[in-house]
């Protein structure tokens, strides 16, 4: 296939081009490059046959109509996104005008394509989200792909907005959509503002290791490149219409996930132990969700998909990933807001 892959140059979208590519899809990664994006996520398939970059912006209407025009994607895999809770907090509106008014264009762009090309039946629109939108667990229950919308955050809502939109695009014009949402992904090029990347980096500096509360918040935790994976099967085999959430299987608290990192850095750079003594509790972020968890039962039943990367293995991968590209971190560690406490307002 040829795959159009939005925010190809983020975290979970290099993951996806870098697996299309293995897997012999022609990609066209479109990106805004903004502060979170970096080609050098995708540097190892940037020479290889099928895969092209374009350097644009989902909010721009005729950038999106000129490359699906020009490319004819069989495929457009939607991941462009500002994700980060803390920053839309501090600046709800770049996250209504990309994650809303962006995907509204990039429909829209869709549809006029999927319609000049006689609306064939293969194209398939794969909208990526986050559980997120569902809101907070107590301490029992997973959501499920009808669990009601109740986000708590300007990110989510936002993502919650641009999920409704998918949905009427199909419903109203037959667009050929699937949807996933995910459980926190984490893995290597995660951008350094992130929980786990802040706690190994920090861990590294010998720096206090900021931990929101009380560090009890659970999250269910996913390997990006289990994600990359389940992404390509729903897309690739995924029912016209429906959606799929996408769990790690490994839920944790996140002071737990914290003492995790903290002791595979003992036995890897063991001259900063114990690195759990530096842990610091600092306020906790405004509206803070308590819990997420992902029931897996449809993606599992319906095409057989499994996460393969345990919690233990996938942060140890992580960690070692970091020790071994401190040249990729560090720069990017002087962007706008990382390493600065964001969100507090």
């Amino acid at each position: 296939m040829k795959l159009l892959v939005t925010g190809g140059a983020g975290f979970i979208g290099s993951a996806v081009v870098r697996q299309a590519v293995a897997a012999g899809h022609s990609v066209v990664n479109l990106d805004a490059l903004t502060y979170a994006a970096c080609l050098d996520n995708v540097a190892s398939v940037a020479g290889a046959r099928g895969y092209a970059f374009e350097h644009a912006d989902i909010r721009d209407r005729p950038a999106l109509d000129r490359i699906l025009a020009a490319h004819k994607p069989d495929a457009v895999m939607h991941l462009a996104a500002e994700s980060h809770v803390d920053r839309s907090i501090d600046g709800p509106a770049a996250f209504i005008e990309t994650n809303v008014t962006g995907t509204f264009n990039l429909l829209e762009a869709a549809r006029g394509y999927w319609q000049a090309q006689g609306r064939p039946e293969t194209f398939r629109f794969h909208h990526i989200s986050t559980d997120e939108v569902f809101g907070s667990l107590g301490p029992t229950g997973q959501f499920t792909e009808d669990t009601p919308y109740a986000p708590n955050s300007p990110y989510s809502a936002s993502k919650a907005a641009s999920d409704h939109l998918v949905r009427a695009w199909h419903e109203t014009y037959g667009l050929p959509v699937v949807m996933t949402n995910c459980s926190n992904n984490y893995g290597p090029f995660h951008f350094p503002e992130k929980l786990i990347p802040v706690v190994i980096l920090r861990a590294l500096a010998g720096a206090p290791i900021p931990v929101y509360g009380q560090g009890e918040n659970v999250r269910d935790w996913l390997f990006v490149e289990d994600h990359a994976d389940a992404l390509l099967t729903v897309l690739t085999r995924g029912a016209v219409g429906c959606r799929y959430n996408i769990g790690g299987e490994n839920e944790a608290r996140n002071i737990d996930i914290v003492r995790m990192i903290c002791a595979i850095l003992d036995d890897l750079r063991p001259q900063g132990a114990p690195h759990a003594d530096l842990i610091t509790f600092v306020a906790d972020r405004p509206g803070h969700d308590l819990r997420y968890a992902i029931d897996p039962s449809r993606i599992r039943a319906d095409l057989g998909w499994r996460p393969s990367v345990t919690l233990k293995e996938g942060l140890a991968r992580t960690v070692r990933w970091y020790l071994d590209n401190e040249g990729w971190w560090r720069a990017l560690q002087g962007r706008a807001g990382v390493g600065q406490r964001l969100g507090t307002a």
